[in-house]
């Protein structure tokens, strides 16, 4: 078969509907979810905010369009290396400048929900990922891991998704040694269903925040707040996750799009 024909199948099927597209995004507006950095450590990103130009008035008449305030990394979001300072030298690591080829690929998903579910603060290890592996087959170079936690559900409720206390956030996440792993793999990123790419009580461990760190310091990217993965399989589907091209952008809202095969 030869990529013109393997294209042509594809889109044969996406218009038979044998290939779904399914929807790895949450909804962007002003109750999305905001991450909440304490305030004597670093500056927030501000909440979002939607302000209409016009709606077929006088400020324009046959057309409705907005303007809007929002940080980089909002919502259903994409971490580009540049995001963290172990990966400020990439000059590859920006939005506008990273290469294209690598947002489109093979996805595999870790299905921990109920794991999640029973502990909040739920650490992915080694074991538990060569364990996946041993069932559902290697992970390989090129693609995306993603950790399904369910934690979508929360979504619409900033409180349960942050899940802070006075000893801090409280939502689950991969190990350290997890994303290294990984990043040895060769793997081009790494995703959550969580605010942020690392476990809530990842400041506390060595190196701090091991998925912004790790990841970026090896030029690979980040996705966080991803939502509907459950209607994906464990392997099988192609994720695309593109940033807006903004310049020298560290990140962007995405729409998260997975092709899935049905049947």
């Amino acid at each position: 078969m030869t990529a013109t024909t393997a294209l042509d199948g594809l889109g044969a099927k996406l218009l038979t509907g044998e290939i779904e597209v399914v929807d790895c995004s949450g909804v962007l507006g002003p109750n999305t979810p905001i991450l909440q950095l304490p305030e004597d450590f670093a500056k927030n990103t501000p909440k979002v905010e939607i302000h209409k130009i016009s709606e077929y008035d006088e400020d324009g008449p046959f057309f409705a369009w907005n303007w809007m305030k929002l940080g980089e990394h909002t919502g259903t979001h994409f971490d580009a290396p540049h995001h963290w300072i172990t990966g400020k030298d990439f000059e590859e690591g920006y939005t506008d400048t990273l290469d294209v080829q690598r947002l489109v690929a093979p996805v595999n998903v870790l299905d921990f929900s109920k794991e999640c579910g029973a502990d909040a603060d739920f650490l992915l290890t080694i074991d538990h990922v060569k364990a996946w592996e041993a069932e559902h087959g290697e992970i390989n170079a090129g693609e995306w891991v993603v950790l399904r936690s369910d934690w979508d559900q929360y979504a619409d409720d900033e409180a349960k998704f942050l899940n802070a206390d006075e000893t801090g956030p409280h939502t689950p996440g991969p190990t350290a040694e997890v994303i290294q792993y990984l990043v040895d793999k060769g793997i081009v990123g790494w995703g959550s269903q969580c605010i942020g790419t690392d476990a809530g009580m990842a400041g506390g461990m060595t190196p701090p925040f091991p998925a912004h760190n790790l990841l970026h310091a090896n030029n690979r990217f980040g996705l966080a707040s991803l939502a509907n993965l459950d209607k994906l399989p464990a392997k099988g589907a192609i994720l695309i996750a593109a940033p807006l091209k903004i310049q020298r952008g560290t990140g962007s809202p995405i729409r998260a799009l997975a092709l899935v095969p049905k049947g």
